[in-house]
């Protein structure tokens, strides 16, 4: 009866291990793209950064465009593939955005995006967001 006890026991710890891993890996709404084709070519209608900030390995991003709703807008975050040997090492991003709504209200959106795929050697990068010139520092 013990065993059975001590067993069960140790089935919950693993199945409670591995969903809090789930939970922590699906808290970020959207992936970042790494392409420098995408980075270079992909949709870039008009929008303004209201603000970056790091929690985790997400990376929210506070924007406003012109539209009805925003529910049709399609949003990515794409680095350009490449690092930048400094101190801290940097990556340059660009939020994409495709918005073809073509009501006059001013909508403000706030999006993250998992950004553990940009990690380097070392615990920090810089990213910087090149349609804004705003940058935030991700350690990790």
């Amino acid at each position: 009866m013990k065993r059975i006890l001590i067993l069960g026991f140790i089935g919950i710890l693993v199945l409670s291990c591995s969903k809090d891993k789930d939970t922590q890996s699906n808290r970020c709404e959207l992936e970042t793209i790494q392409s420098a084709g995408k980075y270079i070519t992909a949709p870039s209608d008009e929008l303004t950064i209201e603000s970056l900030e790091i929690e985790d390995d997400c990376l929210k991003i506070a924007f406003l465009s012109g539209g009805c709703q925003g529910d049709t807008w399609e949003v990515k975050l794409i680095d350009s593939d490449a690092i930048l040997e400094s101190n801290p090492p940097q990556r340059n991003l660009r939020l994409s955005l495709k918005n073809r709504e073509t009501c006059e209200a001013l909508i403000k959106k706030e999006i993250t995006f998992d950004v553990s795929n940009l990690q380097v050697d070392g615990k920090k990068v810089q990213l910087n967001l090149t349609n804004s010139g705003d940058k935030v520092l991700y350690e990790y």
